[in-house]
């Protein structure tokens, strides 16, 4: 087995840079391809991991009508929509991904693992449901969810949506498959969504019906395959203080110890921000020589020679 001597990264790709539909998604990684390829031209070996808030309910959707339209089908449920939008997602990013590094003459295999998390059956976020997926529903088939005892959320002017725990992941099962693969240079697509989130029973894993937050799993991912960086890429070219104010600042460098004093200020929003810094400061926690950058998909390629970016280290630069 070749070893990798190159700069180890995780890169958590956010819904920018895969869109919303089936076609906005093969336009999209066409562009994320050219940035990711910037990373393995400077010779960095990635680890990708990316969201998939469109994609799952989107299938979630079609697997649902499917069985309105036709009894013979059963609903799938939420583990198997999960696996559905790994393999979905990843089958673009990587033939996006192989085609553009072979335009530029780099012949690196993309290979794309379908990866199980396991979550906590007690974990508090099973009795306190709250991220929303799929499509909006009427009150009869609110009612009909309700009865098969899923949870449901009404949106003003909207209608309902299903509403499914958010878990804290335990394991990644395939870790050591991941591993060995980026110890051997390739490129490598996991944990995508979060990962499928699998309840250990007796040795057998059973899905969850749950979402896994994808930013708490980059943290996960990039402390187990001790990462010298996690990069975390959103709508945004760095963090701000203050943001959406006439005060905002744009700040580029935070220790963990910055970036908690933050938290309790409550400087980063709860459904944006505040989960990448989280993710930041666990992986930062179990690998102090690391660095976190958070930088949009623009700006990667400049964020790496520090001229755009957060980067976050676990003390004061």
């Amino acid at each position: 087995m070749v070893i990798n001597m190159k700069k180890k990264v995780v890169v958590s790709l956010g819904h920018q840079a895969l869109g919303y539909t089936t076609l906005q998604q093969w336009d999209a990684v066409k562009v994320t391809a050219k940035a990711l390829a910037d990373l393995v031209e400077e010779g960095y070996q990635l680890t990708i991991t990316h969201s998939n808030g469109p994609q799952v309910s989107m299938i979630h959707k079609a697997m649902t009508e499917l069985r309105r339209v036709s009894t013979d089908y059963t609903p799938a449920p939420m583990c198997v929509c999960s696996a559905m939008s790994q393999g979905y997602v990843g089958f673009d990013i990587q033939n996006a991904l192989r085609a553009e590094l072979l335009s530029r003459g780099i012949p690196q295999t993309v290979s794309t693992i379908l990866t199980q998390v396991t979550v906590d059956p007690y974990d508090e976020a099973f009795y306190e449901p709250t991220k929303r997926i799929g499509r909006y529903m009427s009150k009869e088939d609110a009612d009909l969810e309700l009865e098969k005892g899923n949870y449901v959320a009404w949106e003003e002017g909207k209608g309902f949506r299903r509403v499914v725990a958010a878990p804290k992941p335990i394991d990644i099962v395939e870790i050591e498959a991941i591993r060995l693969l980026a110890q051997a240079g390739q490129t490598v697509i996991a944990c995508g969504g979060g990962g499928i989130p699998v309840i250990e029973q007796n040795h057998a894993l059973q899905g969850a019906s749950a979402v896994i937050e994808k930013d708490s799993i980059a943290g996960k991912l990039a402390e187990d395959l001790h990462a010298d960086q996690l990069i975390i890429l959103t709508t945004v070219p760095c963090i701000y203080k203050d943001f959406g104010t006439d005060r905002q600042q744009a700040i580029s460098s935070l220790s963990i110890a910055e970036a908690k004093t933050y938290i309790e200020e409550n400087q980063f929003g709860e459904g944006n921000m505040l989960p990448k810094i989280e993710a930041a400061i666990a992986y930062l926690s179990a690998c102090p020589k690391g660095s976190a950058l958070i930088t949009s998909l623009e700006h990667v390629s400049d964020a790496i020679k520090g001229k755009a970016g957060t980067i976050i280290t676990s003390i004061s630069q």
